[in-house]
């Protein structure tokens, strides 16, 4: 099932998308499973397929203004330096990282796919990061790795936009540059794990303007989905609707030379093949 949220009439609702558009959950389902995240936290995934089956769709989905697919998780968690080859990408001499590189970004920071990414008024240095994302369904705290798979709902994208020159005004974080208004986007839909696999492989590729600019397998991630749950569960309780953004392959814009920022107008494609694809056009912040 591919799980959406989106406005109708001014208010958030959210569906499931099939074929010819999106079936609205929101009124067959009703006010017990009022968003994607109360859906996931009652474990009510089989009352939204017998919901949706036999159903027409309400919408045209190109009609509507996707929301994230989760409005306000608890936690969205980003992972950075997760692919091989990132690490050298920094040009420090540095040994390959023992454990994750964490931080973390509010949802006001994301918007959905089709709605504009903002360039600040701020900075130049707007960057692109194409990434795969994992949705908590089942939550918990010391979750073993062996058993980490089953507490994955889904899997949707995420451009975690950057304002690199931003992330250099702190000395020990990277929050700043991360944190943007509308600098990142993520969705179209969450695809649920009954569909698709968590366990992969899963290919990952960004284009900017049509033109390949990363491009990747999870086969080559240094920190597999399943220890990063075990991992983040050790400390923090994971809670349904949870987001861990997964980390990008090597070939964002600021890695170039000169480097090549996100210009007004410019169209951001992040997709995998088994997901869908992501897609925001650069606007200037009013």
């Amino acid at each position: 099932m591919r799980l959406v949220s989106y406005l109708s009439d001014g208010a958030p609702r959210y569906g499931a998308a099939v074929d010819g558009g999106v079936v609205d959950l929101t009124r067959r389902i009703g006010r017990d499973f009022s968003d994607v995240k109360a859906l996931i936290a009652a474990n009510a995934l089989a009352d939204a397929q017998e919901a949706v089956a036999g159903q027409k769709p309400d919408h045209a989905l190109e009609s509507l203004v996707l929301l994230p697919p989760v409005l306000a998780p608890e936690k969205l968690w980003c992972i950075g330096v997760n692919y091989a080859e990132r690490n050298a990408e920094y040009k420090d001499n540095s040994d390959l990282p023992k454990y994750p590189s964490l931080f973390v970004r509010s949802m006001s920071s994301m918007t959905g796919s089709g709605q504009p990414l903002e360039k600040p008024k701020v900075s130049e240095q707007l960057d692109y990061e194409g990434e795969l994302v994992i949705v908590i369904g089942q939550g918990g705290r010391h979750i073993p790795r062996e058993k980490a798979w089953s507490h994955i709902f889904g899997m949707t994208l995420c451009n975690e936009g950057t304002i690199r020159d931003w992330l250099r005004h702190g000395k020990f974080n990277v929050t700043q540059g991360k944190n943007f208004d509308r600098s990142g986007s993520i969705g179209p839909w969450i695809v649920t794990s009954d569909e698709l696999d968590p366990r992969g492989p899963h290919d990952i590729i960004t284009r900017v303007n049509g033109e390949v600019r990363q491009q990747d397998t999870t086969e080559r991630l240094m920190f597999p989905f399943d220890f990063l749950i075990a991992y983040l569960s050790t400390f923090a309780t994971l809670k349904p609707g949870d987001m861990i953004v997964t980390g990008t392959p090597t070939g964002a814009g600021a890695r170039f030379d000169p480097p090549r920022w996100l210009r007004v107008g410019d169209v951001v494609e992040v997709e995998s093949s088994r997901i869908g694809v992501l897609r925001n056009t650069v606007a200037a912040e009013q």
